[in-house]
């Protein structure tokens, strides 16, 4: 397994029940970075989630991408901190060979209400899709 999934695994080890690691992923979801008010638009809204979720990338100077989103649910927000802390700024060929196997180990998908669990793969998706278009040549 991926040394960041086992990271979070690890974190996550040291609550006892599910009451502790909600309010252990909502604390994740206030560290996020802010986004502007302009980056909140149509086009870096996240669809398939039922909050309101917004995404944005760029390239970083290596070639890896950095991303950043945010959300008006707090348990949605956290959901993006443990998506970003396994994907952010790695190579888009790393982003895509990486399978999130953090869900099940942590029993996520039992945990959280099928929209919310929908709405981690679709953040998932988007950033894979995003990976996949990075190695795409651009047109000329």
């Amino acid at each position: 397994m991926d040394k960041r999934q086992q990271e979070i695994l690890e974190q996550f080890d040291l609550f006892d029940d599910w009451m502790e690691k909600y309010q252990y992923i909502i604390d994740l979801g206030k560290k996020l970075e802010p986004l502007s008010d302009e980056e909140k638009s149509e086009e870096n809204r996240l669809h398939g989630c039922q909050s309101q979720v917004w995404m944005v990338h760029e390239r970083t100077p290596d070639g890896a991408l950095h991303f950043r989103a945010n959300s008006d649910a707090a348990i949605v927000s956290g959901l993006i901190a443990l998506a970003l802390a396994i994907y952010n700024d790695r190579h888009p060929q790393e982003i895509l060979q990486l399978k999130p196997d953090f869900i099940e180990k942590l029993g996520l998908q039992s945990h959280l209400s099928m929209t919310r669990s929908n709405g981690l793969n679709a953040m998932i998706e988007r950033i894979q899709s995003v990976a996949r278009e990075s190695l795409e040549p651009s047109p000329h």
